[in-house]
């Protein structure tokens, strides 16, 4: 009896000891201005507005470390209840340089795209808009981001 009590102490030590690795290199990995993803927009107004949406810091939400402000309560509800179908992809880094060169490149968060269910990010200044070029040829750099995003995140 005692030792199934301390195996599972010690299988839920570990299992904190996991989530807990876990959360600290996602904030590594994804592209957070002040610990907040996408520069503080509203993740779910990409998907329910199609338009990026300024969020608020009294609608936050944390999933796994990485934080998110949110335009709304409604928003920030929706986020929580499947905050996996709202992130960003690639970190939240400007897809096009993940797909052309397997770069954590920063973003404008009002230069997106929704595929697939999925949102894109863009960088968008200086006369380069990303988005342009990622729509050139989506699928090739599509399926060349997701390989150099597995190399980050392994």
């Amino acid at each position: 009896m005692k030792t199934r009590i301390i195996l599972l102490i010690f299988s839920m030590m570990i299992s904190v000891a996991g989530i807990a690795q876990n959360e600290s290199t996602r904030k590594e990995q994804y592209n957070l201005e002040k610990g907040i993803a996408l520069q503080g927009y509203d993740p779910v107004a990409y998907f329910k507005n199609s338009k990026a949406i300024k969020g608020n810091k009294n609608f936050a939400a944390t999933y796994e470390g990485v934080t998110y402000y949110f335009s709304s309560k409604a928003n920030k509800d929706a986020f929580v209840k499947m905050p996996a179908a709202y992130e960003p992809q690639y970190g939240g880094w400007c897809a096009y340089a993940m797909g052309s060169a397997g770069e954590k490149v920063s973003i404008d968060p009002e230069t997106f795209k929704i595929v697939d269910g999925k949102l894109y990010v863009f960088y968008n200044k200086f006369f380069n808009n990303t988005l342009t070029s990622w729509n050139k040829d989506e699928q090739k750099l599509k399926k060349q981001a997701d390989a150099n995003w597995k190399k980050i995140i392994k």
